[in-house]
């Protein structure tokens, strides 16, 4: 009855009925350019539903909705340093298992965007209403002030799939028997070593957390938040009890193909949310390519943080003879001009995603196992092969692994002929 009553309200809040509109403001500030995908999403189905939303972006729209008021925050990209770069991934020379380094650049980005100008004006403007606040947890609580500011609910966005942190932001006590630490890569179910491994990282970083980050990141929300609350005549309050406020957390993931455990009612699964189930019309020559590939196409994309044209040169030269002596058609995405290609691939410094999966022709997915990569290619039932790099890509292969719908294959300097193997196993096993 509970679970029942809380999806009525759900579908309420979110506008999916014919009643009132809201006005709502939604903070996805993170200048990833698939972080921005995930919020254009919350974006597209608030309007749909006739609701007037505010939108703090890095990623501006040239022709946006009348309903939508977009509060550029792409002056802050300077401040978010680049670290995705294939060949210092590959080489160990990238600090990103470091998660002092992550936390740190983290609550830098985050100090930066509550204080660029345009959010401040936001802050300032006591004309300003909103019914409700949804933001993207991405290491940083701190955006959820808005919620106290402006007087409203808070949901959470929570980009990836059920793990330590998110629960503690609503109270709800992990099991590392089953709940993933931020630096576990493991696929449940956890063995015996991982679930010892998983209690001593939790441990960890609860006292860390307790200690050291959420005291800085208290001090980042009160430095954005205490002077607007003042010249309203109120007390700001503590940070504890700004967590305390939060009313849902909506997390990217989906039981089909993430973890099948116990959560809290408040904390519920929406994977998939940012396809555009409508679909957009691939373009001319590309929608030529992909309709006279009889052999099928197979499409290769190390997503839009990570960039093909970092991989060192002899890995390009491989892999170029290896998809040169494929009979499908291969589609790269490839961020400049490749010389010596052989006929079957065509490079695309811009893909189309959604709509090149979609095609009844593309029989193959190589990708670094993000999860809107993953998601997009189960709903548009692609088999997958996984060259995770960094972060959750690794526990996304892993599960999809298990789930019988990927073969993952290492970065490494012998991946052209791991993926030959990878690619023949795949195709011709009819499951």
């Amino acid at each position: 009855m509970a679970k029942t009553v809380l999806m009525i309200l759900l579908t309420i809040i979110l506008g999916l009925d014919f009643g009132a509109a809201y006005k709502i403001l939604v903070v996805f500030p993170f200048p990833s350019s698939s972080h921005g995908i995930l919020g254009d999403g919350f974006v597209r189905h608030l309007l749909g539903a006739g609701h007037e939303v505010t939108y703090i972006t890095p990623f501006v729209k040239d022709k946006p909705h009348p309903n939508l008021r977009q509060i550029d925050v792409k002056a802050e990209k300077k401040h978010f340093p680049n670290v995705l770069n294939i060949t210092e991934i590959l080489n160990n020379k990238t600090p990103l298992q470091d998660i002092n380094f992550i936390f740190g650049m983290m609550l830098n980005l985050s100090r930066n965007i509550l204080h660029n100008e345009n959010v401040q004006r936001l802050i300032d403007d006591p004309s300003q209403h909103f019914d409700l606040v949804i933001g993207e947890w991405m290491f940083s609580t701190a955006y959820c002030g808005f919620g106290v500011v402006f007087d409203c609910p808070c949901i959470v966005f929570f980009p990836a799939e059920f793990h330590q942190v998110a629960l503690s932001i609503i109270d709800e006590p992990p099991n590392p028997a089953y709940t993933r630490s931020v630096q576990l890569r493991r696929a449940l179910p956890f063995s015996f070593k991982d679930r010892v491994m998983s209690l001593f990282l939790q441990a960890v970083t609860l006292f860390t957390t307790a200690f050291k980050f959420e005291p800085a990141e208290s001090v980042v929300y009160e430095s954005a938040f205490s002077r607007v609350m003042t010249k309203k005549g109120k007390s700001l309050p503590t940070f504890d009890e700004m967590k305390s406020n939060i009313a849902l957390i909506l997390y990217n993931s989906h039981v089909s193909m993430g973890s099948n455990v116990r959560s809290p009612l408040n904390y519920v699964p929406i994977g998939g949310y940012h396809i555009d189930t409508e679909g957009k019309p691939l373009p001319e020559d590309l929608q030529k390519i992909m309709d006279e590939s009889k052999n099928g196409v197979i499409y290769f994309s190390m997503g839009s943080n990570l960039q093909s044209k970092d991989i060192p040169d002899e890995i390009k030269k491989n892999l170029l003879n290896m998809f040169g002596g494929l009979k499908q058609t291969v589609l790269w995405k490839f961020e400049e001009q490749l010389p010596n290609r052989p006929k079957n691939v065509h490079i695309l410094k811009w893909a189309p995603q959604q709509s090149i999966l979609a095609h009844s022709n593309c029989i193959l997915f190589i990708t670094h196992g993000g999860l809107l990569s993953s998601t997009e290619a189960v709903h548009f039932g692609v088999p997958i092969i996984g060259i995770p790099t960094f972060a959750d890509q690794f526990t996304n292969i892993e599960t999809a692994v298990q789930r019988g719908f990927a073969k993952k294959v290492d970065l490494s300097y012998s991946m052209a002929e791991d993926l030959k193997v990878a690619i023949e196993d795949i195709l011709k096993d009819p499951k």
